[in-house]
């Protein structure tokens, strides 16, 4: 065997990994900056700028960003450039009203599959975010709560199920440093939301009872980001 598949299985033999591609590293780069807030909805991302930073030509770059645009991360603007993409409210909303039916029928069909360490471990996870509250980081808590729950729904039989969460949580990814930082006090309930989930998954509940407990513990968290934004006018 010759050719690239011959050097790929050679390299892995070795125990080796190929290097990331220039392209690859910019979109790591941006990626990881627009999650975790580092550059925030409408940062404009200068392309040489960039490609300085990162010691490189700016057509690696574009290439990170135009998958990145893909992606729903950025957007493009004739005569304007890249920018980090806005915050869309009701794109927030539909995809968490989405994440709580799929994930909330996911969870359900996982219901009686759950061994003692599938608890356990995302008891595990939910302490960890009970005890980040407080010095409260709405970022680290965020991404602690995305591994809480995808602890739980990965336990499900249903891979298309598996397939639509994955989905949502990457549409949702731009807003990992907005929604928890507008409303840090549904952390708390979030927290005490995940024990009773967890409990109900430990007594052998309805898997019915179940799916709806998930299903109001995902949408309370757009409910309250809302409010805060658009509160009502007494």
């Amino acid at each position: 065997m010759t050719g690239p598949r011959a050097r790929a299985a050679a390299l892995a033999d070795a125990g080796g990994t190929a290097a990331p591609s220039k392209s690859q590293r910019a979109y790591q780069l941006l990626h990881d900056r627009i999650v975790d807030g580092t550059y925030s909805p409408g940062y404009r991302l200068v392309l040489d700028a960039i490609g300085r930073e990162l010691d490189m030509s700016v057509v690696p770059v574009r290439e990170a960003i135009r998958r990145l645009e893909a992606e729903g991360l950025v957007t493009f603007e004739r005569n304007i450039g890249a920018r980090v993409a806005e915050i869309d409210e009701l794109e927030y909303h539909d995809t968490m009203e989405t994440l709580s039916f799929v994930e909330g029928a996911a969870i359900m069909l996982a219901a009686g599959l759950y061994s003692k360490r599938d608890v356990d471990e995302a008891r595990a996870i939910n302490a960890q975010l009970r005890e980040s509250l407080a010095g409260f980081d709405p970022v680290q808590f965020t991404a602690l709560n995305e591994a809480f729950h995808r602890r739980l729904s990965d336990v499900c039989p249903n891979e298309v199920l598996g397939d639509v969460i994955d989905t949502c949580w990457k549409r949702l990814a731009r807003l990992r440093q907005s929604t928890f930082s507008f409303v840090p006090s549904r952390a708390v309930s979030s927290v005490d939301e995940h024990e009773a989930i967890l409990a109900l998954i430990e007594e052998g509940a309805d898997p019915r009872r179940i799916e709806l407990a998930v299903r109001a513990h995902r949408l309370a968290t757009p409910d309250a980001y809302l409010q805060r934004i658009h509160p009502k006018q007494g």
